[in-house]
């Protein structure tokens, strides 16, 4: 069974704030879900589930907590489900993962899915906008990092992802051939312990609206739950994270609905 985590914290500077309610909106949107489309019945009371009960007014304090849990998980959990928060919880996450792999002598992997490549000058406690700059440096093996969807960089990102010879899937290649796409994505994961992470502005803004950075051109929701059915059959797959949707702004629950409808499909 996957097991889900409720991680409710944000650090976007105040950019991001309703982004902590969401993950409670996402299961309460899970329940109009009856069955994924694999087929499998949706029960959203059986659900292994848990939350990281964080205090948002002290960063240091949250990331630590973040951290401690997500070791924990990792070294006990064939599979989890973190909701989001904003991007900056896949920081503690994804140093978890990373610190957990290296306990068992396994070859870490990180697919992310972003419009934004997230990889400015990091602060002390890294926000939704430097994250993954934070965890590169902090010795998560450059080789195993594939960013997919992205489509707005930041020149001094750019320089950065150039100089750590990051690999980078843009949309154009992504959507010249979508199971090709999968069929790298798999490749690449191959022998490795499998982290995705999900900022849901990868998604083209049409499907999911309510994200503070909106950036057009990105994915169909269809295009995007195929890859995430693909991605599920990866026998590896050992974490995904789903993050900065906003709740609070989302007038139509679109954004929360696709959410919702991602994550039944990892179920």
């Amino acid at each position: 069974m996957t097991f889900i985590v409720k991680v409710p914290g944000i650090n976007g500077l105040g950019k991001t704030k309703g982004c902590e309610k969401t993950p409670n909106e996402i299961l309460k949107s899970l329940k109009e879900i009856y069955t994924n489309e694999s087929g499998k019945e949706v029960k959203v009371n059986e659900l292994d589930l848990e939350e990281i009960h964080l205090d948002n007014g002290n960063i240091e304090e949250a990331n630590k907590l973040i951290y401690k849990n997500a070791f924990e998980t990792f070294e006990e959990k064939p599979k989890t489900v973190f909701l989001g928060g904003d991007h900056s919880v896949s920081y503690s996450l994804t140093r978890a993962f990373l610190d957990s792999c290296q306990n068992s002598g396994k070859a870490p992997c990180l697919i992310v899915f972003d419009a934004h490549a997230d990889c400015m000058d990091p602060m002390k406690e890294p926000t939704h906008e430097e994250w993954l700059r934070k965890l590169i440096e902090d010795g998560f093996p450059v080789k195993n990092i594939l960013l997919v969807g992205v489509r707005n960089i930041w020149k001094t990102e750019l320089k950065f992802l150039k100089e750590k010879k990051i690999r980078v899937i843009t949309m154009n290649q992504l959507l010249d051939n979508l199971q090709d796409t999968c069929d790298i994505i798999m490749e690449f994961s191959k022998n490795k312990e499998l982290y995705v992470s999900i900022d849901i502005d990868v998604i083209d803004p049409v499907f999911a609206p309510s994200v503070y950075y909106k950036e057009p051109g990105g994915l169909t929701s269809r295009e995007f739950i195929y890859l995430i059915q693909r991605i599920n059959k990866i026998k590896n797959l050992r974490a995904v994270d789903i993050v900065e949707v906003n709740s609070e702004k989302d007038e139509s629950n679109l954004t929360v609905k696709l959410a919702a409808k991602i994550l039944s499909e990892l179920l």
